[in-house]
């Protein structure tokens, strides 16, 4: 099977140019030749495609993938045990003007990548695959892609966003764009904008039996995603001091006609009214309860970035909601807080035993949702994050929480610990603080995650019980045991021969929320 996809790779690439011939050549003698090979081209300026593959090999404790190894991989998860992975990428970006030019007023891409895990099973899965046009400053995105939706200082150290944090496979959707910020000329420049606006598919989603007016035997409906945001920075580029602010939203939706019958009397353009600006159906003798339409979830985002010549600060928090508690500011105290140092020398300097890139700190808080006897009462009571009443797997994605991974699942957790029969989220009060670095060392390239976490269950498996308003249910018949978790990532690189590297990648946890165990993956990645 392996040797019929070499032969159809290489027919395939026969046809292109004597250049990428000759390279396709060269790829499938080095994988023949080094088993564990990366192999990467690089984009030039003119915006050529780009082909990259990887084959990487290791064993991870058998209970289960660390955190680190999972979390925030849009999808692309190694096997338990010992196993190896096969990545295949071809994707085009955009193409970089050159010094003292403008870039292109039209330009396009696309991406395609695909995963296998070979170990215990083969499993497959495509982690990308869109087109993208772009005019001027706006975009069109036509697919699945690898993305997160917040403001923070570095997504690949981050602890995560917290509505759409890369944890998941990218949702397929239709996007138009303003993805990097647009500079007004008005006032001298000082106000620079970007947002979106996007409608996805999200396929069949199990919905709870009593949700439905209308008689039924299937209970899983077709569902979609609409999503909008927008952030604007206060300051030129020339100036130390900018300020950032902004807010994203995303709301799962669909088979509202399925569900409510007649009762539902809405359109479609009225029902997509209604999801993107929360507003309220049903109630005033309906039979459908009044309630936003659709699982929302979002952040309003602060923060503001510093420059002191060669290191740059960023400051930023997210103020999360669910069903509505933040409007009140009843929750106001759980959030996402990070402080973000950035080297911008780090690349200019050569022959140092150690240096410095990038250091993140951050403390996420989600123990409050409003769910207090004497928090601030609202309508819809505790926030219950990522859990809804109706969407029985709530904020996930194909089995995987689309936000901040620091909000468990039942499923990825050890058992034994109580679970609220009807929450997909096991544990989503959580305080945790997070380390994350990149720094070279004798001249090894280091990335470095550490996260310690204190995990207290749901209000439902609290001694205070879930709340409606200013009701209190009565509290599950288990009560989680607050438990501490650590996790850490190392991932170490360096160059080993000519446009090669060579590198490992280090992950553990370590406590009583996940199995207790490690994983360690090598790689070598050859560069042409």
């Amino acid at each position: 099977m392996r040797k019929d996809y070499v032969r159809q790779f290489s027919r395939y690439f026969a046809q292109s140019t004597r250049g990428i011939r000759l390279y396709a050549l060269l790829s499938i003698l080095l994988q023949i030749s080094y088993p564990g090979l990366q192999i990467q081209a690089q984009q030039d300026s003119t915006g050529n495609f780009h082909f990259f593959l990887e084959v990487n090999a290791g064993y991870i404790n058998d209970q289960g993938v660390p955190l680190w190894m999972r979390a925030n991989q849009y999808g692309s998860i190694p096997l338990e045990g010992a196993s190896s992975s096969v990545i295949g990428r071809v994707f085009k970006n955009y193409a970089s003007p050159k010094q003292g030019q403008r870039p292109r007023s039209f330009d396009w891409g696309y991406a395609l990548e695909g995963r296998a895990n070979l170990g215990k099973k083969v499993h497959g899965d495509l982690i990308e695959a869109h087109v993208k046009l772009k005019y001027h400053a706006a975009e069109f995105r036509l697919g699945r892609s690898k993305e997160v939706m917040g403001l923070n200082g570095d997504s690949l150290l981050s602890s995560g966003n917290f509505a759409v944090s890369g944890n998941a496979l990218g949702v397929p959707k239709a996007e138009i764009s303003i993805p990097d910020y647009y500079r007004l000329p008005w006032f001298g420049g000082i106000f620079a904008f970007k947002g979106n606006f996007a409608l996805g598919y999200m396929g069949k989603s199990e919905m709870n039996p009593s949700a439905f007016l209308v008689p039924t035997k299937d209970y899983e409906l077709e569902t979609y995603l609409l999503q909008k945001s927008f952030y604007l920075n206060f300051g030129k580029p020339s100036w130390k001091l900018n300020l950032i602010g902004g807010f994203n939203h995303q709301a799962q939706f669909g088979g509202e006609k399925k569900r409510y019958g007649e009762a539902f009397d809405l359109n479609l353009f009225q029902t997509l009214n209604y999801v993107s600006f929360g507003k309220a159906f049903g109630g005033k003798g309906s039979p459908v309860p009044r309630s936003k339409i659709g699982n929302h979830q979002g952040s309003i985002d602060l923060g503001f970035s510093y420059d002191f010549g060669n290191i740059k600060l960023l400051v930023y928090r997210q103020n999360f909601y669910d069903v509505g508690a933040l409007s009140k500011l009843a929750n106001i105290k759980d959030g996402l807080n990070g402080i973000t140092l950035s080297n911008k020398a780090f690349h200019t300097k050569a022959g140092k035993a150690f240096d410095w890139q990038s250091l993140l700190i951050e403390f996420f808080y989600s123990k409050n949702q409003a769910g207090y006897p004497w928090s601030k009462p609202t309508q819809s009571g505790d926030e219950d994050y990522y859990n809804n009443s109706e969407y029985l797997e709530g904020w996930s994605y194909k089995g995987l929480g689309m936000g901040s991974p620091l909000i468990a699942t039942a499923q990825s957790v050890r058992p034994g610990q109580a679970h609220y029969p009807k929450d997909f989220f096991i544990s989503n009060r959580v305080v945790a603080g997070h380390l994350g670095s990149k720094f070279s060392l004798y001249q090894w390239y280091i990335i470095s995650k550490l996260t310690f976490a204190r995990h207290y269950g749901t209000f439902a498996t609290s001694e205070f019980g879930k709340s409606t308003g200013s009701h209190f249910h009565t509290p599950y018949k288990d009560s989680f045991t607050p438990v501490n978790q650590f996790s850490l990532l190392i991932r170490a690189e360096r160059q080993f021969l000519h446009k090669t590297r060579i590198g490992a990648t280090f992950a553990t946890d370590q406590g009583k929320l996940y199995y207790s165990g490690s994983g360690l993956l090598l790689h070598v990645n050859r560069y042409f």
